[in-house]
């Protein structure tokens, strides 16, 4: 299983730099986790950007993915893994959801780059 943070699926939304590196991780609906705060992230962003009808269709996209619901224990380990790593909120919380189900987490976001079971894909201008 993978989980593609917002980083990703941004960047495959509107088909930015790194588009192109980020298809294949998402080319299998089924074999993708997605937590509600990246529909959260993802849909707030294309919004802001674009319309509420493009932020709709993509977050209709992302549902056809696990989508995955902040648990209690994912909550706390979260909370752990900021205070470990220095995380903020929504990255502690992406990278718990991910270890909580064996998932390769693949993201643009330097904050989460070094730490295990990350493949990271560096941000290219725009």
């Amino acid at each position: 299983m993978t989980l593609v943070d917002s980083s990703g699926w941004i960047e495959f939304f509107t088909d930015g730099p790194q588009a192109s590196r980020y298809a294949p991780y998402l080319k299998e609906p089924s074999e993708v986790l997605t937590p509600t705060i990246v529909l959260y992230e993802v849909y707030k962003i294309v919004k802001r950007e674009r319309t509420e009808e493009d932020a709709l269709v993509c977050v209709a996209q992302m549902q056809k993915t696990g989508v995955l619901p902040l648990t209690e224990r994912v909550a706390l380990d979260a909370a752990d893994l900021s205070l470990e790593h220095g995380l903020a909120m929504t990255d502690a919380i992406v990278y718990a959801t991910a270890r909580a189900h064996d998932a390769a987490l693949v993201t643009s976001d330097a904050d989460l780059k070094d730490l295990p079971g990350v493949t990271y894909h560096a941000k290219r201008p725009r």
